[in-house]
């Protein structure tokens, strides 16, 4: 073997560590079993029972803008891969009947949870990018934990004052 060869392999070792090590959810493929999901990606966020299996959620919130629910069929594989924190998913929300836990089995935990004057209950928010601009999700439950509105707006900018500028 020539010295070069010898050369590259360790360079090769380094790449595919580096490409281990770069294992997201969101390119796991299909079929991959849950050890092998969980030795790839670590610890979950959340852990769901499904009807017919189990979701893994990973989710960035409060600082990043992703929710990627993993779900596997009864034998432990992986069926369906999803990021949720996208403005079309909304839709699936259904002010009036989702409650606390239908949020939570399809979006996690909250970036954020507050409340204010003028609604009894908790708002849940959600940060989220819509064409690559940073938005908010506002989710108002109500005290027995339906949800009652669903607003979006801008996610405020960070504008220094002068007395951080030189």
């Amino acid at each position: 073997m020539t010295p070069r060869r010898w050369l590259l392999w360790p360079v090769l070792a380094m790449l595919a560590a580096l490409l281990a090590a770069c294992a997201t959810p969101d390119r796991m493929p299909l079929g991959s079993s849950r050890d092998d999901t969980l030795a790839r990606l670590g610890p979950p966020s959340a852990v769901h029972r499904l009807p017919d299996g189990e979701r893994l959620q990973y989710s960035y919130q409060p600082a990043g803008p992703w929710v990627h629910n993993l779900d596997f069929d009864a034998n432990g594989r992986l069926t369906h891969t999803q990021q949720v924190l996208e403005p079309n998913d909304f839709a699936h929300i259904q002010v009036g009947s989702w409650r606390r836990d239908d949020v939570l089995m399809r979006y996690g935990r909250p970036a954020l949870v507050e409340r204010v004057a003028r609604f009894e209950g908790e708002i849940w928010t959600y940060r989220f990018l819509d064409n690559m601009r940073r938005r908010q999700l506002h989710v108002h439950l109500d005290p027995g934990g339906t949800v009652r509105q669903l607003l979006t707006t801008d996610e405020p900018e960070f504008e220094p004052s002068e007395r951080f500028v030189e």
